[in-house]
C-alpha cells in the first residue's frame, strides 16, 4: 500500500535547542523518500524516527545556511556506508556548489552509491516521474534559496454507475481507460477527473512571488514561521516569515493542511507547558490571519499524513 506522509526530523532554526533539532524533513511519497534540508544531527534523528538510509531517493536543499545543510556530510556518508542499491539525486542551488562539494567530501570515505548532482539555477521543473513532477521556485533570502513543489499528475476516477449505464464491464473497463473511447462511449462519459495531490516545501524567505506559486492549491504545505507577528521587523530584516504571514499565504493559496516549523530559539521550548504556550501562539496567529484548514505546529519526530483526497 502506498504511503504519503511527512516525517519531521527537526524544527529549530539557526540554533538547535534541548527539544528541537536542526531542520530535517522526509517526505514519503509512495515508494520514494525525499529528504529536505538536512541540518546538523539529521542522521541521528532518522534513527529516532525509524527512517533508514535506504528510504532516501532525493535530497533537496533550499539554501546553504548551516541549519539547512550541515547534515549533508553525515547523510551522504551513511548512504554510501549502507550501500544503497539505487541512485540518489541531490538538488541544491548551483550558486552554492562549493559548499555542496565541501560537505560531500568533508572527510575520507568510500563511495559506493551513485549520487547524481542536479543543481538548481532557475524556476522550473527539476524531475518528472510516473508518480510526480518536482519543481523549484526562487525565494527571497540573504543567500540564494529555492523552494520545492511536488505535483502528482491528474488522473481519472471510474464511476461504476455510469459504467453500468453504458454496459461497460470486465476487460472493457481497462480498454476504455487505455484507449479513451469504446463503442462510441468516451472516457469522460464514465469517469471524472481525479486531481493530483500537491506538496510544497517553503523555507527561509520573505514574502515573494515564489512563496505564492509554491503554495498554490497544496494539499500539504510545509512552511517556515520563524517569528511571531510581534517580531515582524526581525523577519523582514533576516529574510523570514511570521506565523501570521504563513497563515495568510496558506489561506490565499487554498491549502488544505498547513505545517508551521523552523522556530526561532527566542521563543519557549516546545515541551510541557512551554510547548503549549509557544505552539498555541503560532497557531493562534496563523488562524487569526484567516486560515481555516488543518494546521500542525510541528515538533520533532511528528508524522503528518498527506490529506486524503476529497
Amino acid at each position: 500500500m502506498s504511503v504519503r506522509e511527512l516525517v519531521v526530523l527537526g524544527t529549530a532554526s539557526q540554533v538547535p535547542t534541548r527539544h528541537r533539532n536542526h531542520n530535517g524533513y522526509l517526505l514519503r511519497w509512495d515508494g520514494e523518500g525525499l529528504l529536505f534540508d538536512p541540518g546538523e544531527g539529521t542522521q541521528r534523528q532518522m534513527l529516532r524516527a525509524g527512517v533508514a538510509a535506504h528510504d532516501l531517493h532525493r535530497i533537496c536543499v533550499t539554501h546553504f545556511h548551516g541549519d539547512h545543510s550541515l547534515g549533508l556530510a553525515g547523510v551522504i556518508q551513511r548512504i554510501n556506508l549502507d550501500r544503497l542499491p539505487h541512485e540518489v539525486t541531490a538538488h541544491y542551488p548551483r550558486s552554492g556548489q562549493r559548499f555542496f562539494d565541501r560537505l560531500r567530501y568533508a572527510t575520507a570515505y568510500r563511495e559506493t552509491v551513485e549520487l547524481t548532482e542536479a543543481p538548481v539555477e532557475t524556476d522550473g521543473v527539476l524531475a518528472t516521474t510516473p508518480s510526480y513532477t518536482l519543481e523549484a521556485r526562487r525565494l527571497s533570502h540573504p543567500v540564494e534559496s529555492f523552494g520545492y513543489r511536488l505535483v502528482e499528475p491528474d488522473g481519472r476516477r471510474m464511476l461504476p454507475e455510469l459504467l453500468a449505464e453504458h454496459g461497460i464491464k470486465g476487460p472493457d473497463v481497462g480498454r476504455i481507460q487505455r484507449e479513451g473511447v469504446l463503442g462510441g462511449v468516451s472516457l469522460d462519459d464514465v469517469s471524472e477527473l481525479r486531481r493530483g495531490q500537491r506538496f510544497a516545501f517553503v523555507m527561509d524567505t520573505r514574502l515573494c512571488e515564489g512563496v505564492d506559486a509554491l503554495a498554490e492549491g497544496c494539499d500539504l504545505l510545509v512552511i517556515e514561521s520563524t517569528f511571531l507577528d510581534g517580531d515582524h521587523q526581525l523577519a523582514v530584516d533576516h529574510g523570514h516569515l511570521t506565523a501570521g504571514q504563513a497563515g495568510r499565504v496558506a489561506r490565499d493559496a487554498g491549502v488544505r493542511h498547513l505545517v508551521l516549523t523552523h522556530f526561532s530559539q527566542r521563543y519557549a521550548e516546545p515541551g510541557g507547558t512551554s510547548r503549549a504556550e509557544s505552539g498555541g501562539e503560532f497557531e493562534r496567529q496563523a488562524r487569526a490571519a484567516g486560515f481555516e484548514g488543518e494546521l500542525t505546529v510541528a515538533h520533532d519526530l511528528v508524522r503528518v499524513p498527506v490529506p486524503k483526497r476529497r
